[in-house]
């Protein structure tokens, strides 16, 4: 169930991680974050290592003030917390389907975070939506 989690979540979050990559193209620490929680899942990093990752993610949020870059590098912040508490799933879920609306004109910004939670409730395990999201769809 945890790497699970770990898993969807990563993949909510790979997604939009363009979005910050493109914004600063230098700073890889929400890609880091990405790695660090996926090698958790196969048990080449700690728990640890990844809080320090997403504690680095969410530091690379902050050094952008464009606002679907921040909520990318949020997204991959949170799903390398998964590992320390799988509750923060859902969180990467959703600033990935807040970045996703942030990224196009505001006209369309419903429509892209619908179609991306959509996605997302997907690709979740049934048994895990609960924890995904934890509102219902």
């Amino acid at each position: 169930m945890h790497h699970a989690l770990a898993l969807w979540a990563a993949a909510c979050a790979a997604r939009t991680l363009h979005l910050f990559e493109e914004d600063q193209p230098t700073d890889h620490r929400p890609q880091l974050a990405l790695q660090a929680v996926q090698q958790w899942v196969q048990g080449e990093r700690t728990v640890t290592e990844c809080r320090a990752a997403a504690f680095a993610a969410h530091a690379a949020a902050r050094a952008t003030g464009n606002l679907a870059a921040v909520a990318a590098a949020r997204a991959t912040g949170h799903a390398a917390a998964v590992a320390h508490v799988p509750t923060h799933a859902r969180y990467a879920g959703e600033y990935a389907a807040k970045a996703a609306s942030l990224a196009v004109p505001s006209a369309e910004a419903a429509a892209a975070k619908a179609s991306e939670r959509a996605r997302q409730w997907e690709q979740l395990r049934a048994d895990l939506r609960a924890i995904g999201f934890p509102s219902g769809k």
